[in-house]
Order: structure tokens, then C-alpha cells, then sequence
């Protein structure tokens, strides 16, 4: 498996979608990477010489944020919210969703899965 920036990523999958491995790397810096180093997008990650990926490893370093700085930057940015008191902060401190998202149904995924609350059993009158 080819490195990039310190990251395995995959051979047999076209440069563009193997790129994408990345944290921080989507489909639009994939293609502008290619593009600025002149490579054929859909060439195969493992046919990519030893300077092409040295040359992608410096361009993702220099020009875009990605993996441990960007997680970083992220959790930073989470935790400024939390400690001003903002509303987003308090929802990312509770687990609930952040960006205006119901929650009576759905939101499962943030909330986690369901914790019953026992009812009130139903007394039926003895005749």
C-alpha cells in the first residue's frame, strides 16, 4: 500500500477515490490535487511513482489541513463553544443534535439507543 502524509491508502482503487481515504480529503481536494500535479485522476494508486506521492504528501501538507491537525482543530473549536456557555456548546455537552434537527422522533444516532421508560401499569378493577 502506497503512503501518503503518513497514511496507507488503498492500490487498486483509481488516485482520486484513493485520496479520499484521507481525514480531511474529500472528492473536490482529490480532484484539485490531481489537477495541480497533472495526474491522471483515474490512474490506479499503486502505478503512482515514489515522487508523485512525495509531491501529493507536500502539496496535502502545506495547502490543506487534514488528519490530526484538522481533529485537532475540530475538538478545539467544540470546545471553545462549551466553555462560552453557546447553545451549540450545551447541545454538544448533552449529545443532542447541533444543527436544529428534531428530536422527539429520530436523532437516534446522537442520543444513542433508547432507554425505556417503565409506564404506568394499568390497574384493572377485581370483580
Amino acid at each position: 500500500m502506497p503512503r501518503v502524509a503518513g497514511i496507507d491508502i488503498p492500490n487498486d482503487k483509481p488516485t482520486i477515490v484513493s485520496l479520499q481515504y484521507i481525514y480531511g480529503v474529500g472528492p473536490k481536494v482529490a480532484a484539485d490535487v490531481c489537477e495541480k500535479l497533472k495526474i491522471n485522476p483515474m490512474a490506479r494508486a499503486k502505478e503512482l511513482t515514489e515522487e508523485q506521492l512525495s509531491k501529493i504528501a507536500q502539496i496535502l501538507d502545506t495547502e490543506y489541513t487534514i488528519e490530526g491537525q484538522l481533529r485537532r482543530q475540530i475538538a478545539q473549536s467544540i470546545s471553545r463553544l462549551k466553555d462560552i456557555g453557546a447553545y451549540r456548546g450545551m447541545r454538544h455537552r448533552r449529545g443532542l443534535p447541533v444543527r436544529g434537527q428534531r428530536t422527539k422522533t429520530n436523532a437516534r444516532t446522537r442520543k444513542g439507543p433508547r432507554k425505556t421508560v417503565a409506564g404506568k401499569k394499568s390497574v384493572k378493577e377485581m370483580r
